[in-house]
């Protein structure tokens, strides 16, 4: 039985997925009970409801379990001490195999949901318990909240120049090896940074939209006020909205650059790459 945490977001469900199919019985933990039926549907066995710092909803979902696979909601302010919970109920409860959903480069200052999880790795060194931690580049699958967007202007906007290079993976590859290290032996102790492609301009991002759609998508930056104002109105609150500015003037200035190889190796196969992403997307849509 492994437990999954912050098991209804997208993430959560394509771990649950990926380990199913390798066999495995799953437990997912959520906030709320209107994700219960959804995650019932793809084939977990069992959900737990409670809140992330609530010790006994904790306490509950750890019991009986095999290993753990924490994830953190999306840029949240409580990550350490969330973290600091889990650790707590694992260890009262004799559950010592702990994955660590964790982001590529966290030792990056500038931006507090990066170095929110580097201090969850450090307090996750001096826990006692068997830990893997990963750390995956940013979605593929984040481009497709304006997917319907870029096909109708054909336009992809970022808040942040188009020169900007990033490396991106495909959360389905971060999902199957999640599944691996969590069903087979051999990776305690390890740090896995997940990247399906070398760093890509946005530029590069437009092209291969437009490849898979066959029709030409040009790349544009829109205005962290234009985007800030935006995002306002969607309902996100402040903290979130403070916390990607400053994501986004990071990656301005610096990218978010890895490196394919570690991926290759625990997959057994190169990540999938954009291209393919893109095309599969666009046969869905």
């Amino acid at each position: 039985m492994i437990l999954v945490t912050g098991a209804g977001g997208k993430t959560g469900k394509a771990v649950i997925a990926a380990l199913l199919a390798r066999g495995a019985s799953v437990r997912g933990f959520v906030r709320s009970p209107a994700y219960e039926p959804a995650l019932k549907a793809i084939g977990a066995s069992e959900v737990v409801v409670g809140a992330m710092d609530d010790a006994d909803a904790l306490s509950r979902a750890v019991r009986g379990a095999d290993a753990i696979y924490h994830i953190c909601p999306n840029v949240n302010p409580n990550e350490i001490a969330f973290a600091k919970v889990l650790v707590a109920a694992s260890t009262s409860s004799g559950v010592s195999r702990l994955v660590y959903h964790s982001v590529l480069h966290p030792q990056i200052e500038a931006m507090p949901h990066h170095w929110n999880k580097l201090r969850v790795e450090e307090m996750l060194f001096s826990s006692g318990l068997d830990i893997t931690i990963l750390q995956p580049a940013a979605y593929m699958q984040n481009s497709l909240a304006q997917w319907d967007a870029i096909k109708r202007d054909g336009v992809y906007r970022v808040p942040y120049p188009v020169e900007t290079r990033l490396s991106l993976v495909d959360l389905n590859d971060v999902a199957e090896a999640a599944a691996l290290v969590l069903t087979n032996t051999g990776h305690s102790n390890a740090t896995y940074e997940l990247v399906g492609t070398p760093p890509l301009s946005q530029f590069e991002l437009a092209e291969a939209f437009g490849r898979a759609l066959k029709t030409h998508i040009r790349a544009e930056t829109e205005t962290i006020e234009s985007w800030n104002h935006r995002a306002r109105n969607a309902g996100m609150d402040d903290y979130q909205r403070e916390i990607l500015i400053r994501m986004f003037r990071a990656y301005a200035h610096d990218g978010l650059k890895g490196n394919c190889n570690v991926l290759s190796w625990l997959l057994g196969r190169p990540p999938t790459s954009l291209a393919a992403f893109a095309a599969r997307i666009a046969t869905q849509a």
